[in-house]
Formats: C-alpha cells, structure tokens, sequence
C-alpha cells in the first residue's frame, strides 16, 4: 500500500475531504444576522437561526459513534464516499429551501455527512501512514480544515452580503471532490496493519487516555464556537461590521489555525502532548481575553489570531495521541468518540453562551471564556509531570 498511499493524488483527496468538515457549519454564520431579519415573523428566530448554524454539530456527535464502528467493520472508502455526497446535496439545501423547518432538516443531514467524513478521514490517514509521517499529515490535515474555513468563511461573508442565501451554494464543493473519492482512494487492509496499531502493539483500551483527550476536546470546542456564532453579533454591536467583515475576522483565526497546525510535527518533536496542551489552552485564554477587551475591530483581530494559533495545535494533538495509543481494531470507534466530544462541545456553546451573553454581554462572556482556557491550561500544567 506505501506506493499508493504516498502519491500525490491520495494526500490531496484526503485533505480536501477534510477542508470540507469542521467549518462545516461556521460556513453560514456571516448570513445569520441577515436570516434572522428574513424570518423575523418566525416566533423565537433568533434562536431558530442560531440552530440552522448548530444544528450540524449536534448530529455529527450522534453520528459519529455508528460511523465508528460501521467502518471498522464494514471498511472506510464505501461510506466516506456516501458521506461527501450528501453532504453537497443537503448542505446547499439552504439556498432554495423556503422554510426554516426544512432548511433545519437539511442541515441536521449535512451534520451526518460531516461525522462521516471527518471519522472516517482520519481513519484513514491513521491507517495508510505511522510514526512521525502520521503526525505531519495530520497537521497537515488540520491546517487544510483551517484553510477550508479561511476560504467558505471569507467567500461566505461577501456571498452573504449578496444575498443570504448565497453562502449555502459552497456546499457544492464537495461534489467535485466525490471523484476523487471514489477513483483514487485505496481501501486500507486492517489485516496487514495489525501490528502498527497500537503504541506498544497490544490490544489494551487507554481508557484514561481518551477519556482525557475526549474533556479536553468537548470543553475547548464550547470555547471556540463563541467565534462563528457570537463574533457576527458582536462585531455589529462593537463597530456595525457587516457580514464581509464578519467572516473575514473569523477567517482570521482559521489561517492563524492552520499556521499552528502546519507547525504541529516540529512542535511535537520538542514537547511532550500536555505541554502542546498547556500552550494551545493558554493562547487561547488570552486571545480570549484580548478580544473581551477589544474597543475597536483592529483589537478584535488580534485577539482572534493569538486564539487561532493555539487553536490550531488541539485537533493534531488530539489525533496523533489517540491513534499512538489506540489498536488499530479499535480506531475507528475511538476517533468517532472524538468527534463526538468535539461537535457536541459546538452544539452546546450557543445554548450556553445565548442566556449567559444575554445577562452579562457578549464582551464579559468572551472573558469569562478566557477564563475557562486558563484553568485548563493550568491543569495541563499540572498534568504535565505525569503523563507524556
């Protein structure tokens, strides 16, 4: 398999799925002020729209787990290919539809197709490469999701000045991808890679491991969502931003993501995984905090790109771990874990943050959210000393 897993054409496929996923539903969120306005008849629409943004994140954390196990039993390549064609059609379902409810049903179908490509992705590249090749590309991996957002996010903000219903039509990038998926993708043998699963080559569970990791994904992903679903409102209330100026500001912290993340296999060869931790936890609190603080758009950015730098070295961190530690048999079921932790984190942060920016503002919720980085990024601290 290393001829063919090592051509060009497999790591572009594999990348270019992966831009598809964690923006997936951020896409939209420069359109959100707009929509509300559309369907303002529509009794509680400021929380309706809000879920058209969220709602995604709910089912891939639902999905997930099924898609897990359905591929290490049943094999990658079949549903990734499903997953990336659903995701194009119901993902552009927005831009026709003309009821909210609807609309919501195609984005909860978008959120399957997500857990399904991001799962099985990942599987994937877990699968075809080891060793210090597995940690570059999956920081490769994660950069590309942050360049897919820094594109859908800063082609989303002036579509959405547009029209907002133009930014649903980026969707239909996957299509163009699902080609590729299907010719040029080899279907790994789990056999073969038995031996290469695990860190120590057994079949023991990290339970304490994951059960790290999965927290640590769940509480950073509640943290990060303030940005798509927050930041739009907050650059209006701050500076009257309209949505160009939006999804350029949260494109900002994606390029800044994908730099990290680039960076991830040298940071790696330097620091153990809790240190990686403490300094992703900690960049995040502060930019966090820089941007609770922010009197004018210029500070706002700033902030979003010290955030967007620790940001970046999470989701590498997190799956270079898990796949060391975890067999190979088991792979599949343990990255579906983490993509629960991670979208179920999304889904929850507006039911949080709504009624919490509405008591105190959305600037001290911003600092409040520094807050929580910090304790976490003490807490890595602290763990450091014990393990990796």
């Amino acid at each position: 398999m290393l001829l063919k897993t090592n051509s060009f054409l497999v790591k572009a496929t594999l990348l270019l799925s992966s831009s598809l996923t964690v923006m997936a539903g951020a896409t939209i969120a420069p359109a959100l002020p707009a929509m509300r306005d559309h369907f303002a008849a529509t009794p509680n629409a400021d929380y309706w729209v809000r879920l058209v943004l969220t709602a995604p994140a709910l089912f891939i954390a639902l999905g997930a787990p099924l898609v897990g196990t359905l591929i290490d039993r049943f094999g990658r390549k079949p549903l990734l290919a499903i997953a990336v064609l659903l995701y194009g059609l119901a993902g552009t379902s927005g831009a026709v539809l003309n009821n909210l409810g609807l609309i919501l049903v195609g984005r909860v179908l978008l959120g399957l197709s997500v857990a399904g490509i991001m799962t099985t992705a990942t599987a994937l590249i877990a699968d075809y490469y080891i060793g210090a090749v597995r940690a570059q590309f999956l920081g490769f991996q994660a950069a590309f999701m942050g360049l897919g957002g820094v594109l859908f996010l800063s082609l989303g903000g002036f579509l959405a000045d547009v029209n907002w219903r133009m930014p649903f039509l980026i969707y239909l990038l996957a299509l163009l991808i699902l080609p590729l998926v299907v010719f040029v993708l080899p279907e790994p043998n789990q056999a073969a890679d038995a031996p290469n699963s695990g860190i120590d080559g057994t079949d023991v569970f990290p339970w304490q491991v994951v059960a790290l990791t999965y927290g640590a994904a769940f509480l950073s992903q509640i943290v990060f969502y303030l940005i798509p679903v927050q930041l739009p409102f907050y650059l209006k209330q701050l500076v009257n931003a309209n949505a160009s100026q939006s999804g350029l500001a949260i494109a900002l912290a994606t390029l800044f993501s994908a730099g990290s993340a680039i960076a991830y296999k040298q940071i790696k060869t330097r620091l153990s995984y809790m240190g990686i931790y403490a300094i992703a936890f900690l960049s995040m609190a502060v930019g966090y905090l820089v941007i609770g603080v922010s009197p004018t758009y210029a500070m706002v950015l700033v902030g979003l790109a010290i955030a967007g730098t620790g940001l970046g070295l999470l989701m590498p961190n997190m799956n270079v771990c898990l796949t060391s530690v975890t067999p190979g048999s088991l792979r599949g079921r343990v990255l579906g874990g983490l993509t629960t932790a991670f979208f179920l984190g999304q889904f929850v942060s507006p039911i949080l943050s709504q009624p919490l920016s509405g008591a105190v503002g959305l600037d001290v919720t911003y600092r409040l959210a520094g807050g929580l980085m910090v304790a976490m990024g003490a807490v890595a601290l602290g763990l450091g000393w014990r393990w990796w």
